[in-house]
């Protein structure tokens, strides 16, 4: 078996797109669908969507005023870099020489691992903008901003360098009004977020993201205990998610989505995407993009001949690189990825337990 024929980039990309087709996919990937761009700077518009102005009247016969553009700010960054790989030694070249032999049960599991190695890398690299999204959607007391250090290198981004978002888009609850404590009433909460986005935008926020754990909290608190013992003339202790989803829906317009998903930082520490005591308000569509620029491996490998490579998810590269002495197979994931966030003054935040 020539590996080189059979372990190419394609085949890589063509296993890895068949194998996801059936994974459920990312909440950012849906509301920062991926886009793709040369270079690594990065400019988008923030907040240009407002409440209309009524056009000025104007007279006959006589040059129209011209308007100006009210509501933008220029936000610039360099897109950042992330790449990382695994190698096939000489010695698993050997093991893979058992496949020759079709009655050898280990062979397949073999070649499942290798490739099972590879997709680990792509998932890896999956969970980069995810990572970072969420960390836009459900900013660290209201700082909205990514914020990724490993390996003596920090990606430090702020989205809000005026703080004016954070004044005007996120709630830090207090006191009794914790949902941790059965006296809040969630339901006060989202009208108080939905009315300050309607305000200042004309935007209405249709869905309250959050993680089990917050959801839970709510659905002890009183308010909405009775809320549906108001609507439905049925006192219950416990209520299912589905009651309460319906209560919420019926009172606020909001649907609920919960968000469990997970991922290990460099460190392997596990963390979710969603933390704890954290609620985001968003529209309906998209909020932004997901950028990807072109690596290094897919502007420059790819044309040398120098390496196989192969693009999967709009822009992370896979290259297979042979050396020659010893004789090792490296295959590395690299991507340039940063998420911009146009329509970040139509989405709330509120902190509702510490």
């Amino acid at each position: 078996m020539n590996l080189r024929d059979f372990f190419t980039a394609a085949a890589i990309a063509a296993n890895w797109t068949e194998a996801s087709a059936g994974q459920t996919p990312y909440l950012g990937a849906g509301l920062f669908p991926a886009r793709k761009k040369a270079g690594l700077d990065l400019t988008w518009l923030k907040g240009s969507k407002g409440l209309p102005v009524s056009l000025s009247p104007s007279p006959f016969d006589a040059k129209a005023p011209l308007r100006s553009r009210i509501g933008f700010e220029k936000l610039e960054a360099e897109m950042p870099f992330f790449r990382e790989g695994f190698r096939l030694t000489e010695r698993d070249r050997q093991e893979l020489l058992r496949s020759a032999d079709t009655s050898d049960p280990y062979a397949r599991a073999m070649i499942e691992h290798i490739f099972d190695d590879v997709y680990e890398l792509i998932a890896a690299a999956n969970v980069v903008p995810e990572r970072m999204i969420c960390q836009l959607l459900f900013p660290q007391d209201g700082n909205v901003g990514i914020s990724i250090q490993a390996n003596g290198v920090d990606y430090t981004y702020n989205y809000d360098g005026d703080k004016a978002w954070r004044e005007n888009n996120y709630m830090e609850l207090t006191g009794n009004q914790i949902w941790s404590n059965a006296a809040a009433d969630p339901f006060l909460h989202f009208k108080t977020a939905m009315d300050a986005v309607r305000v200042r935008t004309g935007t209405e926020l249709t869905t309250a993201v959050m993680n089990t754990n917050t959801f839970n909290l709510m659905a002890k608190t009183t308010a909405l205990k009775e809320r549906f013992l108001s609507a439905s003339g049925a006192a219950r202790a416990f209520l299912s998610d589905d009651e309460v989803r319906a209560v919420v829906k019926n009172t606020s317009r909001l649907q609920i989505a919960l968000y469990d998903r997970m991922y290990r930082d460099e460190d392997r520490a596990a963390h979710p995407f969603v933390p704890d005591g954290y609620v985001c308000l968003i529209p309906d569509g998209a909020l932004g993009a997901t950028w990807y620029g072109t690596t290094p491996e897919e502007a420059d490998l790819a044309a040398s001949g120098s390496a196989d490579v192969a693009i999967v998810n709009t822009g992370v590269a896979i290259s297979r690189v042979v050396e020659e002495h010893p004789v090792n197979i490296n295959t590395f994931a690299s991507e340039i990825v940063l998420p911009s966030y146009e329509r970040m003054d139509e989405v709330f935040v509120m902190k509702v337990c510490p």
